[in-house]
């Protein structure tokens, strides 16, 4: 029987063995002079094992066929605005995208107010770009109007 762990467990080792066949066109290096493929090589491990523990482990959680999919259009617009975020990053600039992702979760999805959703989605746009910009010093995206 499919198990919600167990459907997880297998998800789990499915995207594990995807990093690892990205991964692999990319140098692993060393212990000592780890390449750019050596983390995602190793979480790809770590990921795999934990999911085939799942899957082993898992036996006795829910039936996978009785769960209740209400937040599935929560689910959609979330994995909705990753896509958008994987597209519109390099395009639109860090902020831009940040602010659009963080208005359409806050005030379409989960119906904010607008007066509340417009002063987070700008206040964690723009901090978030600040911390990272200019505290951690990370290159992030500027967009074409250099914003």
């Amino acid at each position: 029987m499919w198990s919600v762990d167990r459907v997880s467990g297998v998800t789990l080792v499915l995207l594990a063995l995807g990093v690892s066949w990205e991964a692999r066109k990319l140098p692993v290096g060393t212990l000592y002079n780890p390449g750019p493929g050596y983390m995602p090589t190793l979480l790809a491990i770590i990921l795999g094992a934990l999911g085939i523990v799942i899957v082993v482990l898992g036996g006795d959680s829910v039936a996978f066929r009785s769960l209740d999919w209400g937040e599935g259009k929560h689910a959609l617009a979330i994995l909705g605005t990753c896509a958008f975020a994987a597209l519109a990053l390099e395009r639109i600039g860090y902020r831009l995208t940040t602010l659009v992702i963080l208005v359409v979760l806050l005030g379409v999805v989960e119906r904010k107010r607008p007066l509340l959703v417009g002063i987070l989605s700008l206040a964690l746009s723009l901090g978030s770009y600040y911390v990272f910009h200019n505290l951690l010093r990370v290159q992030l995206p500027r967009g074409p109007w250099d914003f």
